[in-house]
């Protein structure tokens, strides 16, 4: 395999990483030879994947922790540092949504969302800066959304979120560039997950999404995957600052 186009050496830290685009993710580096810490919430769901994914022979740890807290941020980038002997690239994938107009959200709700989608990617970056400043080679993809970019029907603080880590995606780029730290950002249009299940369940919705999207499907969670992992490899070497759609078209499209 052509250098430019592995990982193997780097050590890499995703969080939302047991199912739908985290898990895909995971996959994907550990697959191009990286060694990985995937992250998420439930300690059964955390130990399952990576004996999935150590029974394949990757190098795989896992710690369940909550990363909208403080404090969870805190324990899993120490964690991830001590288990790899360092970080050299930061996948922040953990997000949700709560689907609701405006004048519905509590402020309990709003504020998780916020927490989930938005803090947690500006904390997370600060606690992995140090460790990325010393691997010379430091890459950050954000997971964002096209809801970021265009107005939806419902979601508001969910959009605000997404738009705001396309600008911290911008920010850090330049901010890191002398540190050898490479920020972007990846912009999903709707995929088949666990959190998109609910709603493309619904026939007039999933009519409605499919005829947005010149493409006429819906994303894959390995569609969006494989960008990550590109963006973290030698040979996307010269590209930072960028937030990069996986939209079947969805943006591109006019009337």
């Amino acid at each position: 395999m052509n250098s430019r186009f592995d990982l193997k050496g780097t050590k890499a830290l995703i969080t939302g990483a047991t199912k739908g685009i985290g898990l895909a993710i995971a996959e994907d580096l550990a697959d191009f030879g990286a060694e990985i810490t995937i992250v998420a919430r439930n300690q059964e769901e955390v130990k399952k994947t990576v004996d999935r994914l150590a029974a394949r022979q990757y190098k795989v740890h896992g710690i369940a922790a909550d990363v909208s807290k403080a404090e969870g941020r805190k324990s899993v980038t120490a964690f991830a540092a001590e288990k790899m002997s360092g970080i050299d690239i930061l996948i922040n994938n953990v997000g949700t949504n709560v689907r609701k107009k405006t004048t519905e959200y509590t402020d309990d709700e709003y504020n998780m969302l916020m927490d989930t989608n938005l803090t947690s990617t500006f904390d997370m970056c600060r606690q992995a800066y140090p460790h990325l400043r010393a691997s010379k080679h430091g890459a950050i993809v954000n997971l964002g959304s096209v809801a970021g970019a265009r107005a939806l029907p419902t979601g508001a603080p969910y959009a605000m979120a997404k738009a705001a880590m396309a600008q911290l995606t911008r920010s850090l780029a330049v901010e890191w560039a002398a540190d050898g730290i490479r920020v972007n950002c990846v912009a999903p249009w709707f995929i088949k997950t666990p959190l998109t299940e609910p709603i493309l369940s619904k026939e007039v919705f999933m009519q409605n999404v499919l005829a947005r999207t010149p493409l006429s499907r819906l994303g894959e969670p390995p569609d969006v995957s494989g960008l990550v992992a590109f963006l973290c490899m030698p040979a996307a070497a010269y590209i930072t600052g960028q937030t990069v759609s996986v939209d079947g078209g969805f943006l591109a499209l006019g009337l």
